[in-house]
């Protein structure tokens, strides 16, 4: 008689974020628990926007795995970089035309840390680059992109799903990294680890 297989180990996502849910819907994965991580985002001194991004989502997915030592934890961090300036999450609709501002008529790069903790242990990380060009806002443009608050809780002041999809003049990577959760590696990392769809 043979004996009864071992429970499926759950996978949690460590994120609040109702982006990178719908988008892990998108290929089919759901997880089964949602549980953001709450660290300490400072960047470090002299730390680069690459190395920045790989550590915070490893941090993340460290924070949860400690109390779910059984479960696959996926964490990602997203940076948007315009040279080695970082651009995080504006707090105000006037920081958020400044980072327009900023990235206006010029390429900049989203770079999205992922990382995932399996039930043994294992950890994975990888990062994707991402390099996107706006075209040149005028006054009345960015005051329309701050006005429809679309920058709250976004790195660089815009989703690119959102209404600043219409100003990207060129788009060279991972488009569903810049939204914040790079899915084919996303799934590469988890399969890598021993992770399958139920």
């Amino acid at each position: 008689m043979s004996s009864p297989s071992a429970p499926r180990p759950p996978l949690i996502l460590a994120s609040a974020s109702p982006r990178r849910l719908d988008l892990l819907a998108q290929i089919g994965v759901r997880p089964d628990k949602v549980e953001p991580a709450d660290i300490d985002e400072t960047i470090l001194k002299g730390e680069t926007p690459r190395l920045a991004a790989l550590r915070l989502a490893m941090a993340k997915a460290q924070a949860i795995a400690v109390s779910n030592p059984a479960a696959f934890v996926l964490a990602a961090d997203t940076i948007v970089a315009v040279g080695r300036r970082m651009l995080g999450k504006p707090a105000t609709g006037e920081a958020a035309g400044a980072m327009l501002a900023l990235i206006s008529g010029r390429g900049h790069k989203v770079l999205t840390g992922l990382a995932v903790i399996g039930p043994d242990g294992r950890e994975a990380a990888r990062l994707t680059e991402t390099r996107v060009k706006f075209k040149r806002l005028g006054k009345p443009e960015l005051a329309a992109l701050v006005a429809c608050g679309e920058w709250r809780g976004a790195a660089g002041g815009y989703r690119i799903q959102g209404r600043a999809g219409a100003c990207v003049i060129s788009l060279i990577g991972s488009s569903s990294g810049v939204v914040g959760l790079p899915l084919y590696e996303t799934l590469s990392l988890l399969t890598g680890l021993g992770w399958r769809a139920p």
